[in-house]
């Protein structure tokens, strides 16, 4: 993961205080809405100076009475991550107080006009940064665009369909999941596969399904009449959410979503058996 801190990228002070959360359930993208210079993708160089304008004119922002930059995080056509209001923050560009509240924002450098396509690098960097929200910042694993429960064409159809497709790195990247915080999986526990498991359309298959599936079933709880198939149907989804609902109600604080992302994961194999 390439983090830039906002001492690296020049950030202003926020004109107030920060409202701290614990958690969300996941993460939003969004994209800038507006032209976002070509030149941006030819030239490193530019996106510091990229993240000082969009801070600048989010406190300009009367109407909206922004403190700082609106978005948790912001990721370039290089996959670098800047810094915005981070970790345990409340972030501004969601849509209303509760919407700030209930996800981190994650913004791609991505326009109307001039950069309209996230690149494979950007695609990396949101990668990076979902994980390094769920793993050190309290995240669940949902991850929507800012159009879902909010009326706005945000992040556009390209971002918005690989939402739908399951947010994945793009193939041969070869970047693994952020690293894990100190209280993540126990040695026991394999590694994070680096997607989020959830139900889908067309159902997600494959490995890392199968071995959920296979965990849940060692632990006396069924995944339906077809076992450890390898496919995220609804069995398996309502399985994850009833797991997650009793986790939570034995102080592992995870989301009831339905999806496996690592805080899950890890609890399938951390979680004493209580069952």
């Amino acid at each position: 993961m390439k983090l830039v801190s906002r001492a690296e990228w020049g950030a202003a002070a926020p004109t107030g205080s920060y409202t701290r959360i614990t958690s969300t359930r996941g993460v939003k993208i969004h994209y800038e809405g507006s032209a976002v210079p070509g030149a941006l993708a030819a030239d490193h160089g530019r996106c510091a100076g990229h993240v000082r304008d969009i801070q600048a004119s989010h406190m300009a922002n009367a109407s909206e009475g922004w403190i700082d930059i609106a978005y948790s995080f912001v990721v370039c056509p290089h996959g670098s991550v800047f810094e915005g209001r981070g970790l345990g923050r409340k972030n501004g560009a969601n849509g209303n107080s509760a919407l700030n509240t209930g996800h981190y924002a994650v913004c791609a450098m991505v326009g109307t006009s001039g950069i309209t396509s996230p690149t494979d690098a950007m695609l990396d960097g949101l990668v990076d940064a979902i994980e390094y929200c769920q793993a050190s910042g309290g995240a669940g694993g949902e991850v929507r665009g800012h159009r879902d429960g909010y009326a706005t064409d945000c992040p556009g159809d390209d971002l918005y369909g690989w939402i739908q497709r399951g947010a994945p790195r793009p193939v041969g990247s070869g970047t693994g999941p952020a690293p894990a915080p100190p209280s993540g999986p126990v040695s026991g526990a394999p590694p994070f596969p680096g997607r989020i498991l959830r139900l889908t359309e067309p159902l997600m298959h494959g490995g890392d399904v199968r071995t959920v599936q296979a965990r849940l079933i060692e632990r006396t709880w069924s995944v339906g009449p077809d076992g450890a198939d390898g496919w995220y149907g609804e069995h398996t989804r309502t399985t994850v959410t009833a797991f997650q609902r009793d986790s939570a109600a034995n102080g592992w604080p995870l989301a009831d979503d339905g999806e496996v992302g690592p805080l899950t994961w890890a609890a399938l194999w951390d979680r004493p058996v209580t069952r």
